[in-house]
């Protein structure tokens, strides 16, 4: 999906680079409930919006998951088992299967290595369908950094469940009520679904070990839903864990599915689980599980280090909270109402679990060369030009550059290095590459051979080709600026002017994008998009929105297709392609046109119900632009320095920014019901044009937004804003 894989970049990763922790001072947290410490902001977190209805993208694709900030797993209760486009949780489940450490990054894309914990009761039924117990949503809760369900057997009684966690460790609690026979279940391995198009199931072998004198079970998972997409072997990929229990096992044994194998301590077999039993009179199991991908040994050690022995579940799910309480109060909302709240600290709930953190006491596991050990170049571009340090610029150089020069360094002999690649990407002009292609490889830039040589990908050789080429010029121009800032001129000049290839596939008969055959010829209307069309992939040039408005004719052309475009019902806002649009008319001279836009789409599309996202959130791409937009700037284009002005909704928000202590304040008095802006200054200055500098920004003071009930001219007496920065 190459269209959306930038725009989960250009939006969740911008959010992750942008707001880093600030402190708070150290509480005891022994004794201190689930609800400390305080913060108006998690409070307001609802990690239940987003998983209404039954499809992907009509649930927005989100779990109610406990878990830090980056977190590396993050723990769900299971009501169903995920794989590609299905989540472990769903709201119009009612039963739980277990507890799940999940590696599931997106609704669309697979599981790895993931580890379940079920308690039980009465005879142990290890299968999923038989292990499943009732539950209610009214005597569930769920929050940022704690959950918990009673859970209802149909034998009676009840299993009051809790959790919370760290980044690579899972705190679980099981109290028993009224019950016999406790009991413990852990899932190594699963058999999945792992084709989109064909109902196949791959067989997972997994280990499961037993140790009742460390109170423990240890295992490891080699599941990965995805390596059906490459030839990346990977074999000796796994997600290993080790989860100790705090009372004694009175039994044991594995299980395979639904069979049981008692008194056996190890087992190397498919659907492979390990259950242990306590003693009647317990009531309260205490259970926290390590996680890792690079051995058992190293599960534990994180096991030891996240979550120590004697550290109580109240004092797991306080310094969760504090984790997220240290991200979320860095914004503080002034004149909005509950459910704005709501959306708000949802949607940067949201924004701030990706990416997540693969490092493990400074190694980390990469499945795709199989040792301890891309849409990258907009991320790196744009963490290069604001600001953002910590990593190794000549590294990140090369990465981006053999990204753009797989083939083109063939055909252009000066940009030629020691350490490029010699070669286009494999079967470049036979490969289709299309979305979840079985069986080939993932290639940065499939059909670069035909790019490098023509300006376009032939539509006659890859799926996609009219959102490849578009991306791709996106790329180039990133990659430019990865250059430049690296001192490496030449390069930075070619790839700025290859940025340009978007022209090469305007059609001025029609007004529109149109990919191309090989031959040159235009394809048609609605050949070679990524889950967008014509009117959405016109628009995406958000490098050159001057060069696109001069192919449209000038400003006044532009803003009535974009009129078009609005007022034809063709704007998406479920889905990336047109996230953007509505800010381009700030730079066509018509931002009043885009602040109608823009508030019409936060009121439709967002809401602070489980039905609050229009579409799939994407690694937090929708909740992103609600956040940008709220404040009244957004950044068309990741890859520069400039933010385009919209329309703020609160009265006051106060921004404090942690690396360099300083803070932003922004009003805009009446905002709710004013949505045009009158004027706009910066620590008292005059801004006349709808932009904003990373640099204006980030070094704080007031800026203060006049707001009007009509539209107003501000931002648009200049012939043309668009900046060629954009």
């Amino acid at each position: 999906m190459p269209g959306l894989l930038l725009r989960f970049m250009k939006f969740a990763q911008y959010v992750a680079l942008i707001w880093s922790a600030f402190g708070y001072d150290d509480l005891p947290a022994s004794k201190f409930p689930i609800g400390t410490p305080k913060s108006d902001a998690v409070d307001h977190v609802n990690p239940m919006i987003g998983n209404g209805g039954d499809s992907p993208n009509g649930s927005g694709g989100m779990i109610p998951s406990t878990a830090p900030p980056f977190a590396m797993t993050r723990w769900v209760a299971q009501t169903r088992e995920n794989y590609v486009s299905v989540t472990p949780y769903n709201q119009t489940d009612d039963k739980i299967h277990g507890f799940q450490g999940t590696h599931q990054p997106a609704i669309w894309m697979g599981e790895s290595g993931t580890v379940i914990v079920a308690p039980g009761v009465g005879t142990v039924t290890p299968s999923f369908e038989d292990r499943g117990i009732p539950f209610s949503h009214e005597e569930e809760v769920a929050t940022a950094s704690y959950y918990s369900v009673k859970l209802r057997p149909d034998s009676g009684g009840m299993v009051f469940a809790e959790h919370a966690s760290t980044s690579r460790v899972g705190h679980l609690r099981f109290t028993f009520e009224d019950v016999s026979e406790p009991h413990v279940i852990v899932q190594a391995s699963r058999n999945t679904v792992v084709s989109n198009n064909v109902s196949r199931i791959a067989v997972n072998i997994g280990d499961i070990q037993i140790s009742p004198e460390e109170q423990e079970i240890s295992g490891r998972n080699p599941e990965r839903q995805d390596d059906i997409l490459g030839p990346f072997t990977a074999n000796h990929f796994a997600g290993y864990f080790v989860a100790r229990f705090n009372a004694p096992f009175v039994s044991w044994g594995t299980a395979t599915n639904d069979t049981l194998h008692e008194n056996e301590l190890n087992r190397t077999d498919q659907q492979v689980m390990g259950y242990v039993r306590f003693p009647e009179n317990t009531t309260q199991v205490d259970v926290r599980v390590g996680v890792s991908f690079i051995s058992i040994e190293q599960a534990r050690a994180n096991l030891d280090n996240e979550i120590p022995d004697g550290t109580s579940l109240e004092e797991t799910a306080y310094n969760t909270r504090k984790a997220w309480a240290d991200k979320l109060d860095l914004i503080q909302l002034e004149g909005a109402t509950d459910d704005q709240k709501t959306i708000f600290y949802t949607g940067f709930f949201h924004t701030l679990q990706y990416p997540n953190e693969q490092d493990e006491d400074g190694r980390y596991y990469s499945g795709y060369d199989d040792q301890i050990a891309t849409h990258v170049d907009s991320l790196i571009a744009e963490a290069m030009i604001k600001g953002v340090t910590g990593f190794d610029t000549d590294v990140a150089y090369a990465g981006v550059y053999k990204d753009a020069t797989v083939y083109v360094f063939l055909c252009v002999e000066n940009l030629t290095t020691a350490n490029a690649p010699s070669r286009p990407p494999v079967n470049d002009t036979t490969t289709q590459y299309y979305d979840r292609q079985e069986g080939v490889g993932v290639e940065a830039r499939a059909g670069l051979t035909l790019y490098a040589q023509k300006g376009f990908v032939g539509a006659d050789q890859h799926s996609e080709a009219g959102s490849r080429t578009l991306d791709y010029s996106f790329d180039d121009f990133a990659v430019s600026v990865v250059a430049r800032q690296t001192g490496h001129g030449d390069v930075a000049d070619f790839l700025l002017a290859r940025s340009k290839n978007y022209q090469k596939i305007f059609n001025n008969d029609t007004g529109f994008m149109e990919a191309r055959f090989s031959n040159g010829s235009f394809a048609g209307e609605d050949v070679g998009w990524t889950e967008g069309d014509k009117w959405a992939y016109t628009f995406d040039v958000m490098h050159d929105v001057p060069g696109l408005i001069e192919l449209k004719g000038g400003n006044a052309s532009f803003v009535e297709f974009l009129d078009e475009h609005f007022d034809g019902g063709h704007n998406d806002q479920t889905n990336e392609p047109s996230h953007h649009i509505p800010y381009l008319y700030a730079l066509a001279g018509a931002p009043d046109k885009g602040q109608t836009r823009i508030r019409s789409i936060a009121a439709i599309d967002y809401n602070a119900t489980i039905d609050g996202l229009a579409g799939n959130e994407d690694c937090g791409q929708m909740s992103a632009w609600w956040l940008f937009s709220s404040i009244g700037f957004y950044p068309v284009n990741p890859s520069s320095t400039l933010y385009v002005v919209g329309s703020p909704f609160f009265d006051k928000v106060t921004m404090k920014f942690p690396g360099n202590g300083k803070t932003l304040v922004l009003t805009a008095t009446g905002a709710a019901t004013k949505p045009y802006i009158r004027s706009l200054t910066l620590n008292g200055q005059s801004i006349t044009e709808p932009l904003l500098s990373h640099e204006q920004i980030i070094n704080g003071g007031e800026l203060v937004f006049e707001m009007s009930e009509k539209p107003e001219l501000w931002g648009s007496n200049s012939a043309s804003v668009a900046h060629s920065e954009l």
